[in-house]
């Protein structure tokens, strides 16, 4: 069969239109390149994934970071089973046996036939800052605003100041010590639901905030109080 010559000026055309697409295949080629790149980084957000099983609760302290602060918490001593995970996370619940500041075995909820007594531990919450004062500026700037024109002498070496009873803080006391406020302070209900109230001490570490949380029966061993919950920060921070 004869070939069919093609006029010379189409195929200049066909060369000219060839010269013309050239520089568009690279755009296009990058475009295409970053659509697919988003619709996979998109799928991958997306896409459902099971969460991270909670630690174990005999494994040894794992590191938790709350605020950017690192605390090195055993996981038997961590309340709710989704929090046992080492990494960040905004708020962690804690307990610990009193005096002994062992963890508690978390499957034991009864004995006896009776609840676990929460008298016999010590709680505390560890937490982003929530944009409160610091305590110290509290005492100072707010707090007076609050407290009755009389204080008394609690347990030794403690000063118990009621606040007023037309006040956000009506039924409760500032207790703290005599000779070192800043060092054992705690707001404390005169009643409370099982004992005679409950207290709550506060720490900043940090841009986190911790608060223990203890009868006020505990108020008569004061000193041994400050020491075990000095004695826990050191634990969850060792290299400070």
């Amino acid at each position: 069969m004869a070939t069919i010559a093609q006029h010379p000026a189409a195929r200049r055309r066909a060369v000219k239109r060839r010269k013309h697409a050239g520089p568009l295949v690279a755009p296009v080629a990058v475009f295409a390149a970053a659509c697919i790149v988003a619709v996979i980084y998109v799928a991958y957000v997306l896409w459902p994934r099971w969460p991270d099983a909670p630690v174990a609760t005999d494994a040894p302290s794992i590191p938790i970071t709350v605020a950017g602060t690192v605390f090195n918490i055993e996981p038997a001593a961590v309340r709710i089973p989704s929090q046992r995970n080492a990494g960040s996370q905004n708020r962690i619940d804690v307990a610990y046996l009193w005096p002994s500041l062992i963890p508690p075995d978390p499957s034991i909820k009864i004995i006896d036939g009776k609840p676990v007594d929460p008298n016999e531990r010590l709680f505390a919450l560890i937490q982003i800052d929530d944009g409160a004062l610091p305590l110290a500026q509290r005492v100072r700037n707010i707090y007076p605003r609050y407290l009755s024109n009389t204080q008394a002498s609690g347990p030794e070496g403690l000063i118990v100041h009621p606040f007023r009873g037309d006040t956000p803080y009506e039924g409760e006391d500032l207790v703290y010590e005599k000779a070192q406020p800043e060092h054992f302070l705690a707001r404390c209900s005169r009643q409370g639901v099982a004992n005679a109230g409950t207290c709550l001490l506060e720490k900043r570490v940090g841009a986190a905030d911790v608060t223990f949380r203890f009868p006020r029966d505990w108020l008569s061993d004061w000193q041994n109080v400050a020491a075990g919950i000095d004695k826990l920060m050191a634990r969850w921070r060792p290299n400070t």
